[in-house]
């Protein structure tokens, strides 16, 4: 699917850190934002997916850049911070997702997921939006899930590292709002990823087919929902967890 490119040149001057941005959800975010005219700071763990990242960017026309950080260490989530330099747009997009029952989910993975999902962001924000404040704009968006809102019997450390994530989005939007800051976020639905397929296999389209679009999403409708909420046409959003989920369905609409 070919990026959203409305107006290719709404994020010219601007630079995008996009963090899990060499698979899924977070390589459409980059390729989009670069179209868009953004300079596309990627972050992601293998560095071969990174450069094969970087070259179609620059191939189609874009510019972008490749940091390799594990933001389950908070010493490396500071390096990036530092060596992303001066951020205008921050996409909050990696996360870890164990889809296990509370007994099988044991300290250490329920804190990576908190380390990842959350306290990376946390800490990401903490260094870029002060900045962003200063020169009197800048753009958050946080990838949340519908597992924030929705219960399940498995994933329970991933619903609840994401809920936080929601929360934070809000509160982020009301500390740093004031200053030209907008924070917000997407809450995608089930989308047909190469990690969700390899973890779920043909259950993510069989997830697709209970909403009412009747399908899983492909990465690149998240990635225009993130582009929306960082360009000017979303100027008056703050503070917002956009839900991109193909519509429930309902009991009454089986």
């Amino acid at each position: 699917m070919e990026p959203r490119n409305n107006d290719p040149a709404e994020l010219t001057g601007r630079t995008a850190l996009v963090t899990g941005a060499t698979a899924g959800i977070g390589r459409a975010v980059a390729v989009e934002l670069a179209a868009r005219g953004a300079l596309v700071v990627a972050q992601g763990r293998d560095r071969a997916r990174g450069a094969e990242l970087v070259a179609e960017i620059e191939g189609a026309g874009g510019a972008a850049r490749f940091v390799a950080a594990d933001l389950a260490d908070p010493a490396e989530v500071a390096r990036l911070a530092r060596e992303a330099g001066e951020v205008d747009v921050l996409v909050n997009n990696a996360g870890v997702y164990a889809f296990t029952g509370t007994p099988e989910t044991d300290a250490e993975l329920f804190d990576r997921h908190l380390a990842v999902n959350t306290r990376a962001p946390f800490l990401l924000v903490g260094a870029l939006a002060p900045a962003m404040a200063a020169r009197g704009w800048g753009a958050v968006v946080n990838v949340t899930s519908t597992a924030a809102s929705s219960p399940s019997p498995v994933g329970t450390a991933y619903g609840a590292s994401k809920a936080a994530l929601e929360l934070l989005t809000r509160s982020w939007a009301l500390e740093f709002g004031g200053a030209g800051v907008r924070v917000n976020a997407v809450s995608p639905g089930p989308v047909r990823t190469l990690g969700t397929t390899t973890m779920l296999g043909d259950d993510v389209g069989v997830l697709g087919q209970v909403t009412l679009r009747g399908r899983a999403a492909e990465p690149e409708e998240i990635a225009g929902v993130v582009a929306f909420l960082v360009g000017e046409h979303s100027s008056y959003v703050n503070g917002s967890v956009v839900v991109a989920n193909g519509g429930e369905r309902h009991p009454a609409a089986a």
